[in-house]
C-alpha cells in the first residue's frame, strides 16, 4: 500500500491531465466500483463516443502519444457498443486494465540471478542515474542482497563524491579512483572488491553521454567489454534512466541508447514533477523496453519498482 500511495502522489499531475476531460466518469469511488454492473447504469453518464473522444484526448495530454491513445480509446469503444460497459465504474476498471495489459507484455520473464550481478546506468547528463543508482543499492539492501557502487563517471566534475554522499544514505559502499581516471579501471576495482567482499551486486554510474558521441559510447562499448571478461554474461542489465519530464522525446532518447548501449530496461525519473506519466506507454509499447524502476520523489527511498497494475491504478 505504501508504494500506491507514492505512486499516487508521484502521479498527481498526470492523473489531473488524463482525467479532468472525463470528470467524475473515471474518479468514481470504490463503492461504486463493487456495485453489480446492472447498477452501475444509473452511475454516471453513459459511455458515448463524446466521452471517449475525451478520454483519448486526455491521454495524449500526458503523452501516452496519439497512436497509443487511439488505440486504447477505440478498445473501450468496442467493449461500450458490446454492453460490457454501462456506467461509470465499469469504464474506470476497464481503463485500467486497458493501461496495466499494454504494460504487462512480453519482455519482462525473470531470470535466475547470477551469483555476482553487473548493472549499468546509462543516460544523458542530468537525468539522475547517479542518484537513482544509490537508490537501487538501498531497496536491494532491503532485499537482503550485498551491493557495491563503482563511481565510473570519472569526467563530471564531483560525480563520485555525489555518489559516495549518496552511498552513505543508502549504507552501500562506494568504489571509486580521482577524478579523470579511467572508467574501466574503476569498473575492474569494484568487481574486484565485490569478490573479496562477498558481494552479489555492482551499480555502475557511467558517466551521461549522447547517443551520438562516439568517444564516449566506445568508453562505455570498452567498459561493456571489461564486465563481460571479468564476469560471464556481464552486464546484466543495462538501465537507460529517463527524466520523465522530457515526455515523448524520452522515447527518442530511449531508442538510440536501445541500439547504441544495448539498453535491457527504463528508470523513470522525476515522475512526480510531471504530466507525462504516460510517457510510460509510448516506451514499452514503441521499444518493448520494460520499465524496471520509477522515481516518486528526491529522497532515498523514493524511488519503487514498477508494477503495472499499480500505476494503471494509480493513473485513475
Amino acid at each position: 500500500m505504501a508504494f500506491l500511495s507514492k505512486l499516487q502522489g508521484a502521479l498527481a499531475r498526470t492523473r489531473e491531465v488524463l482525467t479532468t476531460p472525463v470528470g467524475e466518469i473515471l474518479s468514481s469511488s470504490v463503492e461504486i466500483l463493487n456495485r453489480p454492473v446492472s447498477e452501475l447504469v444509473s452511475s454516471g453518464r453513459p459511455v458515448d463516443q463524446a466521452l471517449l473522444d475525451h478520454l483519448e484526448e486526455g491521454l495524449i495530454a500526458a503523452d501516452v502519444g496519439p497512436a497509443l491513445s487511439s488505440e486504447i480509446a477505440a478498445a473501450l469503444g468496442k467493449r461500450a457498443k458490446a454492453g460490457e460497459l454501462l456506467g461509470a465504474g465499469a469504464l474506470r476498471a476497464a481503463f485500467v486494465e486497458a493501461v496495466a495489459s499494454r504494460l504487462r507484455e512480453s519482455g519482462d520473464s525473470i531470470v535466475e540471478r547470477p551469483p555476482l550481478e553487473i548493472i549499468f546506468a546509462v543516460g544523458v547528463n542530468g537525468v539522475g542515474k547517479t542518484t537513482t543508482l544509490a537508490k537501487i543499492a538501498r531497496l536491494a539492501r532491503s532485499e537482503g542482497r550485498n551491493p557495491i557502487l563503482a563511481a565510473a563517471d570519472t569526467f563530471r566534475a564531483a560525480a563520485a563524491e555525489q555518489l559516495e554522499v549518496w552511498g552513505e544514505r543508502a549504507g552501500v559502499p562506494v568504489i571509486r579512483q580521482k577524478s579523470g581516471s579511467d572508467p574501466g579501471a574503476v569498473l575492474f576495482d569494484a568487481i574486484q572488491a565485490a569478490r573479496s567482499r562477498g558481494a552479489d551486486l555492482v551499480l555502475v554510474d557511467t558517466a551521461g553521454r549522447l547517443h551520438n558521441k562516439k568517444p564516449l559510447m566506445d568508453e562505455l562499448a570498452k567498459l561493456r567489454r571489461i564486465a563481460a571478461r571479468e564476469v560471464p554474461g556481464a552486464p546484466h542489465q543495462v538501465f537507460l534512466v529517463l527524466d520523465a519530464t522530457t515526455g515523448g522525446n524520452g522515447v527518442a532518447q530511449a531508442r538510440e541508447f536501445q541500439a547504441a548501449a544495448g539498453a535491457t530496461g527504463v528508470v523513470l525519473t522525476k515522475l512526480d514533477g510531471t504530466a507525462k506519466g504516460g510517457v510510460v506507454l509510448q516506451i514499452r509499447r514503441e521499444l518493448g523496453l520494460p520499465v524496471r524502476y520509477v522515481g516518486v520523489g528526491e529522497g532515498i527511498d523514493d524511488l519503487e519498482s514498477f508494477d503495472a497494475d499499480r500505476f494503471a491504478e494509480a493513473l485513475v
